[in-house]
């Protein structure tokens, strides 16, 4: 119980800090970290298959927690899937401590890669707007053809 409980003051330390910030790097500590986190409980309350699951929300929620705001959704489901999917992977390999190494891994590649993925895709939405919208350049003065002309007729 000594080692969990150090393990879990170590993470909310780094977690409050990643509160207050939001980007990949600060998204992908936040998913490792949420991923052990939940694996340790997870694994404790049902097993291998607890773990899982437990890496999977742990991973979701540190992703989602340190994320930039309007990309907490893609950051969170990166972060779940690579938590998920490293905590079994870790487990095959290397047991219950690879299950944990697995899940911090899986959590924060996932978390990092899906707040990167969703700004990416925030940048060309808009480039997209940037470029189909000539309007908001007019100013609306067309009269400009007028200024300069010869008035030949009135010579």
């Amino acid at each position: 119980m000594k080692k969990y409980s150090s393990i879990l003051l170590l993470s909310l330390g780094l977690l409050s800090g990643v509160a207050m910030a939001g980007g990949s790097t600060e998204a992908g500590i936040g998913g490792a970290l949420g991923g052990v986190l939940g694996s340790v409980v997870g694994q404790q309350i049902g097993g291998s298959t607890g773990g899982a699951i437990g890496a999977g929300l742990g991973g979701a929620a540190g992703s989602a927690v340190g994320a930039d705001k309007r990309q907490r959704g893609e950051a969170a489901i990166g972060g779940a899937l690579g938590a998920a999917g490293g905590n079994v992977l870790g487990r095959s390999v290397g047991g219950t401590t690879g299950s944990y190494i697995g899940a911090a891994a899986g959590g924060g590649a996932g978390g990092a890669l899906g707040n990167y993925m969703g700004n990416k895709a925030d940048a060309d939405d808009r480039r997209d707007r940037r470029g189909y919208d000539n309007r908001r350049h007019d100013r609306g003065h067309h009269y400009g053809h007028r200024k300069n002309k010869r008035h030949w007729r009135h010579r």
